[in-house]
C-alpha cells in the first residue's frame, strides 16, 4: 500500500527515497533515542552530539533518521518533539545505510537508506496540517513487524534458557508501572531506568533505561494499555532472580496495537480486571525483589501517605505490631486453593475455576494450594488494616505449612503484640476506598536493639 501525498506540499514517500533529489519527508515518529555526546575527531578537545529517531509513513515503510550538531542545537531539537509526534522533515541528507551497524544499533526498517539531518542544511517541524496528520497518526498503533511473530509472556517462561540473549517481540498488557530511578554512569553521566511489570499469563519485569522511551511508557494507563513490543533482549537477572526483557537502541514500542490478538487480550485484561483478578495476580504473584535491596523504613502513617501520592508500586520496612491474625476461621479460608493459570478460587462445590474468562474454561484445571490470610499491622502512628500474608511467605512466618485446630492460638500468640521486622510491598488499588493493598515480603519477631535505632528518628 503506497500512502497519497499532496504534490503541492512536495513530500516524498520513504519507498520513493533517493539520493539524487531533494525532499521534504512526512511520518509519525515512533521510536526515539536520548541524545549523545561524543569526542568530535576533527576538533580536539570538543563534543559532537547525536540523536536518532524512527518516523513511519506507511504500514510498510519506515526509516530511520539521525542528527548531528553542538550540543545547544541537538539538546534543542530534541525537546521539540518526542514519540507519537507527526513531523515534516525539510531537505534532509539521503544516504545508503551501513547494514551492519544499522542491524546492530538501531531499528531493522525496509528501507536501503537512512536520513541525516544537520543544522545548515535541514529543519524539523512538528506537522499543522490536519488532513495530514488524520492519515499519517494511526499508523502509531500498527505494529513494524508481523503480527504473528511474537512471544507471550507464557511463551517466554517455558522457553526458560534458550532465550537468554536473543532479541525477541512480545505482545502483552502493562499490569504496573514501577518508579523512575536515577543513578550516574561509570563514565560520570546521569542515567535513568523505569521499571515495568507485563501482565498475560505469567507477568515478567521490563527494563527501560532511555529516557525517551521511559517518557513514552509513562503516559500509559496500567492495567488498560496492551504493548507489542520489536525486538526486546532477553537475558536473565541474577539481582531478581528471574528473567527480563530490555529495551535496547533497537525496540520500537507499538501502544495498544490495531490488531486482532491485542484486542482479545485487552477484552481478557477488561474481563479479569471487573472481576478481581488482576488484584489477586499482584498479591499471589510473589515479588523477585531481594530483602537486602529494600532500604526505607516507614511508618504506617507515612506508608499510607507515600501510596496516594505515588499511584505506582514501591517496597519499604515497618516495625510494628501485628494486631490481628485470623486463624479461627474454616480452613477453607484460611488455606485455599486456586487455578494455576489465572490465579482465580476453584469453585469447592463444582471443582472448577471461577474465572468465566479462564484461558483452561471447559478443561480438566491444575491448581495451587496455599495460605491466604490478612493481618493487621499496628505502630505508633496508626494500623494498616487487611495486610496479605500468603503463599510461602506465610510458611516461613507460621513456621508451617499446615496446621490442626489445635494449633492455632500458640500460632496466635507466636506473633501477636510482639514487635516485628516487616518487610512490605505496597500496590496502589484505584478502585478500593482505601486506594492501597500491602503484601507482607517478610515477617520475623524484630531484634529490640535494631528497632531502637531505627525508629529513633520517628519518636524524637
Amino acid at each position: 500500500m503506497k500512502m497519497m501525498y499532496d504534490t503541492i506540499r512536495n513530500y516524498v514517500p520513504i519507498s520513493d527515497l533517493n539520493i539524487n533529489i531533494t525532499h521534504s519527508v512526512v511520518g509519525v515518529i515512533i521510536g526515539k533515542t536520548d541524545s549523545r555526546g561524543f569526542p568530535d575527531r576533527k576538533n580536539a578537545g570538543s563534543e559532537r552530539f547525536t540523536f536518532s529517531f524512527t518516523i513511519k509513513d506507511s504500514p510498510e515503510h519506515f526509516i530511520n533518521v539521525s542528527a548531528w550538531g553542538n550540543e545547544a542545537y541537538i539538546q534543542g531539537l530534541s525537546s521539540r518533539f518526542q514519540i507519537g509526534d507527526c513531523v515534516v522533515i525539510e531537505n534532509p541528507l539521503v544516504v545508503t545505510k551501513d547494514y551492519e551497524k544499522e542491524e546492530r544499533f538501531c531499528p531493522s526498517t525496509p528501507s536501503s537508506y537512512r536520513l541525516f539531518v544537520t543544522e545548515t542544511h535541514s529543519s524539523i517541524r512538528i506537522c499543522s496540517d490536519l488532513e495530514t496528520e488524520a492519515r499519517i497518526l494511526p499508523l502509531f498503533h500498527m505494529p513494524i513487524k508481523d503480527l504473528r511473530d511474537f512471544y507471550s509472556l507464557g511463551d517466554i517462561t517455558a522457553n526458560g534458557q534458550s532465550l537468554d540473549g536473543h532479541i525477541i517481540n512480545i505482545l502483552a498488557a502493562v499490569q504496573s508501572i514501577g518508579e523512575e530511578k536515577f543513578f550516574t554512569k561509570s563514565d560520570g553521566c546521569k542515567g535513568q531506568r523505569l521499571e515495568i511489570k507485563l501482565f498475560d499469563d505469567t507477568g515478567p519485569h521490563f527494563l527501560f533505561w532511555d529516557k525517551e522511551t521511559i517518557r513514552l511508557v509513562q503516559t500509559v494507563t496500567q492495567r488498560e494499555t496492551v504493548l507489542f513490543i520489536a525486538d526486546a533482549r532477553i537475558t536473565f537477572d541474577s539481582f531478581r532472580n528471574c528473567r527480563i526483557a530490555t529495551a535496547t537502541s533497537k525496540t520500537i514500542i507499538t501502544l495498544n496495537p490495531d490488531t486482532a490478538e491485542a484486542n482479545q487480550l485487552y477484552t481478557c485484561i477488561r474481563e479479569l480486571l471487573e472481576a478481581g483478578g488482576l488484584d489477586d495476580q499482584d498479591i499471589l504473584s510473589g515479588d523477585s525483589v531481594r530483602l537486602d535491596s529494600i532500604s526505607d523504613v516507614l511508618t504506617v502513617n507515612q506508608l499510607k501517605a507515600r501510596s496516594h501520592e505515588h499511584g505506582d508500586v514501591f517496597h519499604c520496612i515497618t516495625y510494628g505490631f501485628i494486631t490481628n491474625l485470623e486463624l479461627s476461621s474454616s480452613m477453607s479460608k484460611v488455606i485455599r486453593k486456586r487455578c494455576a493459570k489465572c490465579k482465580f478460587l476453584i469453585n469447592e462445590e463444582s471443582q472448577t475455576c471461577s474465572n468465566d474468562a479462564c484461558p483452561n474454561q471447559g478443561q480438566q484445571y491444575q491448581a495451587t494450594e496455599g495460605f491466604e490470610l490478612l493481618v493487621d499491622i499496628s505502630d505508633h502512628t496508626g494500623t494498616l488494616h487487611s495486610c496479605n500474608l500468603a503463599g510461602t511467605v506465610a510458611e516461613k512466618t507460621l513456621g508451617c505449612k499446615s496446621f490442626c485446630v489445635s494449633q492455632r492460638t500458640t500460632l496466635q500468640w507466636k506473633f501477636l503484640l510482639e514487635r516485628c521486622k516487616i518487610y512490605l510491598k505496597v500496590i496502589n488499588v484505584c478502585h478500593l476506598r482505601s486506594r492501597m493493598r500491602a503484601s507482607i515480603l517478610s515477617c520475623a519477631l524484630a531484634d529490640p536493639v535494631e528497632v531502637k535505632q531505627k525508629l529513633a528518628s520517628f519518636v524524637a
